[in-house]
């Protein structure tokens, strides 16, 4: 049985590992998208992302739902989308039911910086998964499912 100063090491090794890995893996992420889309951001790679998820699922593509599902402001998107319909990665259509509504569609650029991206997480995740075990994958997933929920109960948006 463990006692609590061995409970605190796991903790800090824990902490230590999760905020290495966080990092390590949002700066082979930024250079990732800096070599196949160097004209985008991580945060704008997001963006797409999520308005390619929302039309894919049928979901709500208006720029309030794209918003509120980036946890931003609608200034914020409004700039964001200026930036990525100037390059050439999303588009503005107006809603035919409601002429206010404004629906985001991603250009045929948009779903290729998209693929690109979906590609890069699903080779990630088969690169690391191939290190494991198949009882170490389903603990691992166990753990982190377990670890997110945690921070989306604790830490809502």
């Amino acid at each position: 049985m463990s006692g609590p100063v061995e409970n605190q090491d796991y903790a800090r090794e824990l902490n230590r590992f999760l905020v290495e890995v966080f990092n390590d893996i949002l700066r082979t992420e930024e250079a990732y998208i800096s070599q196949c889309c160097p004209d985008l951001s991580v945060r704008e790679m997001h963006l797409i992302e999520t308005v390619c998820r929302a039309v894919d699922q049928g979901r709500d593509n208006r720029s309030s739902a794209i918003a509120a599902a980036q946890r931003v402001t609608a200034g914020t998107l409004t700039a964001a989308v200026n930036q990525l319909e100037a390059k050439g990665y999303l588009e503005r259509v107006r809603d035919s039911g409601d002429k206010r509504s404004v629906r985001l569609r991603p250009t045929q650029r948009g779903r290729e910086a998209e693929r690109r991206h979906t590609d890069f997480h699903r080779e990630l995740v088969e690169a690391a998964v191939a290190r494991l075990s198949i009882g170490e994958t389903e603990a691992l997933a166990r753990g982190l499912g377990g670890i997110a929920a945690l921070i989306r109960e604790r830490y809502p948006a």
